[in-house]
């Protein structure tokens, strides 16, 4: 079942008279950023400012999430534009891309396309797919640009992993540190100033499409010592706390996985003054690459664009939980922030609840750049939503994950912006959450008889989405448990 993106015959009214030049574009892409880490949603320990003004600039999508929520996949659906259902990359795993990408459309629209920072974590690693240049700070990688640098001008020979497991930190952790070494070499302050680089040096007679590809909050966890202390001396909120987990099963140490874990005392504040340090490292320290972006463009004569996503989020202790992979809030919800100058017509200080995803990407920005689109295209257009002219993107979204750190992980969730409805193929285990009344998830509603016509209607629905799947999850009549999933099928014809 492939879901086509939607289009719009009615010509939006800014663009009726006159078409306004193809604008310049800035994605901003941190790796594992909590969609509720923002200072202008109320967050009680993080600021950041100059999200919030990008926010108030534009649109904020509360309700916008990973439908694959590990690195690979989610990236596989940024740059396809298309859901894991129809790609078949449903869990952490990595196939060569075969369907035209974003970055490729825009360039053979005659975009320069450049990519600085994280990877995007594809393979073969040395296809670019469709970025003319990378220039590249994974902070996991030897030998990439950032390694190197940090060997030849930080005088730390042993490179970025040495340095990690010298510092007793991980890639996967919850363990976390002050930075070790001058602020300007932290990986984050590294990608700002390449990426500024990039506006300095390219021709300004070529509408330019940039990705700042960060890898921070993404463990390891180290900001720089004046953020880890700001964070350590903050009020931090206590994670999440589902009436519906077994709390007496977790241990303070962790499962072998490093997957389900009683974070309290130290180790939890510890953990998110890494965590939200690096939030605010990163706010503070893209502030003059958003103002020289815009200078650019203005100079120019081009309108220009800016888009803030992240791959999927972190459970931060959450019901129990570290990492991502999973459906609740804290993994699979990202920060989704859409800003544009004058001449696009956006709405500004727009707040939607609309569920969208890492997919919407691709068809909106081919769109404003006038660049073709692929026959197959899972994303919706949001022109029309950041303009105010529609007010609907789609009635529900379906997202998901084959197992990764344990067969139990895995999970089919299908979400309106209101409800939330879980299934996990392992056990045919069910969630219903409000996410109006009750936005941690605290309150699992699958088993009150008040909600059996919500629950019955959701079931319904994901019967349905799955039907065709080559797992066998659905027959059309029940939901099917116990199936084999692998992070990925084959592709349909």
């Amino acid at each position: 079942l492939l879901f086509i993106a939607l289009s719009f015959a009615k010509p939006y009214t800014l663009w009726a008279a006159e078409k306004p030049p193809r604008p310049d574009i800035l994605v901003i892409m941190p790796d594992q950023m909590r969609g509720d880490c923002l200072s202008i949603l109320g967050h009680s320990a993080i600021r950041t400012p100059h999200l919030d003004e990008l926010a108030r600039q534009g649109t904020l999508f509360r309700r916008a999430y990973s439908t694959v929520p590990s690195c690979i996949p989610a990236r596989h659906a940024l740059l396809t534009g298309l859901f894991p259902q129809t790609s078949g990359v449903v869990g952490y795993a990595a196939r060569p891309i075969t369907f035209p990408t974003m970055p490729q459309l825009l360039r053979d629209a005659g975009y320069s396309t450049v990519l600085v920072g994280r990877n995007m974590h594809q393979v073969p690693p040395t296809n670019p797919y469709g970025y003319e240049s990378r220039v590249t700070g994974s902070t996991y990688q030897d030998g990439d640009n950032y390694d190197t640098y940090l060997m030849k001008f930080a005088h730390h020979t042993g490179g970025i992993r040495n340095l990690v497991a010298e510092w007793g930190l991980s890639y996967n952790g919850w363990e976390a540190k002050p930075w070790p070494l001058a602020d300007e070499h932290h990986p984050t302050a590294w990608i700002v100033r390449q990426a500024r680089s990039v506006l300095a040096e390219s021709a300004a007679d070529k509408p330019l499409f940039l990705t700042a590809s960060f890898y921070a909050p993404h463990p390891p966890l180290f900001p720089p010592k004046q953020y880890y202390e700001h964070s350590s001396a903050a009020s931090l909120p206590q994670p999440a706390h589902g009436e519906w987990v077994d709390w007496k099963s977790l241990s303070p140490d962790g499962d072998r996985a490093g997957h389900r874990v009683l974070l309290q005392g130290e180790p939890l504040h510890a953990a998110q003054s890494g965590y939200f340090g690096m939030i605010e490292h990163l706010d503070n320290e893209i502030a003059p690459l958003v103002e020289q972006f815009k200078a650019r463009s203005n100079q120019a004569g081009r309108p220009w664009l800016i888009w803030f996503i992240s791959d999927h989020g972190e459970m931060l202790g959450d019901h129990g939980y570290f990492r991502k992979c999973e459906p609740f809030e804290g993994s699979a919800n990202i920060p989704f922030v859409v800003a544009g100058s004058p001449e696009l017509g956006f709405r500004t200080g727009q707040r939607l609840f609309q569920p969208v995803c890492l997919e919407d990407v691709m068809p909106t920005l081919l769109e404003l750049a006038g660049a073709a689109r692929p026959q197959t295209l899972d994303g919706v257009d949001l022109t029309p939503v950041l303009r105010g002219e529609k007010g609907t993107v789609r009635p529900w979204l379906h997202f998901e994950h084959a197992p990764c750190y344990g067969k139990e992980q895995a999970f089919h969730a299908i979400c309106d912006g209101r409800f939330k409805y879980i299934w996990r193929p392992t056990d045919g285990k069910e969630h219903l959450f409000d996410l109006e009344s009750d936005p941690s998830e605290e309150h699992d509603l699958s088993g009150d008889d008040s909600h059996r016509q919500t629950l019955e209607a959701w079931r319904a629905t994901l019967k349905e989405r799955l039907t065709g799947r080559p797992e066998g999850f659905s027959d059309g009549k029940h939901l099917i448990p116990g199936r084999p999933y692998k992070p990925l099928h084959a592709l349909r014809p």
